[in-house]
């Protein structure tokens, strides 16, 4: 799960990370409430939306940016007004784009010199990895290809947490010396402890800034959450943000569906992750490109299979729908039965193709060809897939 910017500089605050002073609002009518507890000069305006690329978007009206410098109250809450309600375009939210709903205002800051500095899982070890270069202010990805000798990492071990000398390391790393080296630790402290208290996948700041002053600060803040953690974190779930999710995604969550909507035209109703992944790809190996990825589980029923259908045809690119169903606790001629009372439940009206195999597997393909509804039967996944693809392609 991610949040805003301003959620996660909120939490900066309770873990004593230091970020310049920022309020939000969600309606025009609260910017100069908000604009008033800011110091007076240079404040920077931010549409809120979880995408990356804001200040090089576009507004669908033309606006150009969805991060502005302002000069002062009177400007910044304009460019508030040509913010909120808008829909903005960035590399990351595709041709749609995503409407803003808040916006983050926050005092500006004198920049010295930028640097990036993150936390996340690395997969190889099974542990977090500190990530920080002197290259800050631009995607890591392109540092990585480019330079990748200014990437600094610290892999931590969670049994002993954050070391002071790999802190310091890190500190040095980046060239600081003398009291920002003590800031330094400080504010490295703070995210690690805040990654691992709250189960963050990610805890990202770029750009970490100094100033001339010699202060240390979190310019920006990305922070992402494990999803299967959060019923340990009322906290953070309380920050969910519904309007920044598919309907879709959000409707199957409720149902305790596991969906993620694709761009594909052929949806794939699955129970288990790898058997998902696996028809995902042989829908593509014939040439079919798959609508979604969705796991209904291992003890789904009856109901939970007609909302997987209800939530599968709201996609207006669907055009037809795979079934591929191995029944080991939950029996085939229970599914089968299931996959029957939801056609007929959602007035199906797009070529279905399910495939069965497992505990009483004849029984259910025998319930499926018996029925009146136009249903087509596989043996094989392999067979499945190229069913479905050909019907959706007219062959």
């Amino acid at each position: 799960m991610n949040i805003h910017e301003y959620q996660a500089k909120e939490l900066f605050a309770l873990y004593g990370i230091p970020a310049p002073a920022g309020r939000h609002a969600k309606k025009e009518e609260d910017f100069a409430g908000a604009l008033e507890q800011l110091p007076e000069g240079v404040i920077v305006v931010k549409s809120q939306i979880h995408a990356g690329g804001r200040g090089k978007g576009t507004f669908t009206d033309g606006f150009e940016g969805g991060v502005k410098l302002a000069k002062s109250r009177e400007e910044a809450a304009e460019y508030g007004r040509k913010m909120l309600g808008n829909t903005l375009v960035t590399h990351q939210t595709g041709a749609e784009g995503r409407k803003v709903q808040t916006v983050y205002f926050s005092e500006g800051s004198e920049i010295e010199k930028e640097y990036y500095l993150a936390i996340v899982m690395d997969r190889a070890t099974s542990c977090p990895v500190i990530i920080a270069s002197t290259e800050g202010g631009v995607e890591i990805e392109k540092v990585a290809e480019a330079t990748p000798e200014k990437i600094i990492r610290a892999v931590i071990d969670p049994t002993l947490g954050l070391r002071p000398y790999q802190a310091r390391n890190i500190a040095f790393g980046l060239g600081f010396r003398d009291e920002q080296v003590k800031r330094t630790l400080k504010l490295l402290d703070g995210l690690y402890t805040l990654f691992w208290e709250k189960d963050a996948s990610l805890v990202e700041v770029n750009p970490l800034i100094t100033t001339p002053a010699g202060d240390v600060l979190a310019l920006d803040a990305k922070v992402g959450f494990d999803d299967n953690a959060l019923f340990r974190h009322p906290d953070i779930a309380a920050y969910r943000d519904l309007n920044e999710e598919d309907p879709k995604e959000t409707e199957a969550s409720e149902a305790s569906l596991n969906y993620i909507a694709l761009d594909g035209n052929i949806a794939c109703m699955v129970n288990g992750a790898g058997l998902a992944m696996a028809t995902m790809d042989i829908i593509k190996h014939y040439g079919g490109s798959p609508a979604n990825f969705l796991d209904v589980g291992g003890g789904a029923n009856a109901e939970q299979v007609t909302q997987a259908f209800t939530i599968i045809l709201k996609d207006e690119n669907v055009k037809g729908i795979l079934v591929n169903i191995f029944g080991g606790i939950m029996k085939c001629d229970v599914i089968a039965t299931g996959v029957l009372e939801a056609a007929k439940a959602v007035h199906l009206d797009r070529p279905l193709v399910v495939r069965l195999e497992g505990t009483n597997v004849e029984e259910g393909r025998k319930l499926l060809d018996q029925s009146d509804l136009k249903i087509v039967s596989a043996d094989t996944l392999a067979d499945a897939a190229k069913k479905i693809v050909d019907l959706v392609s007219g062959k």
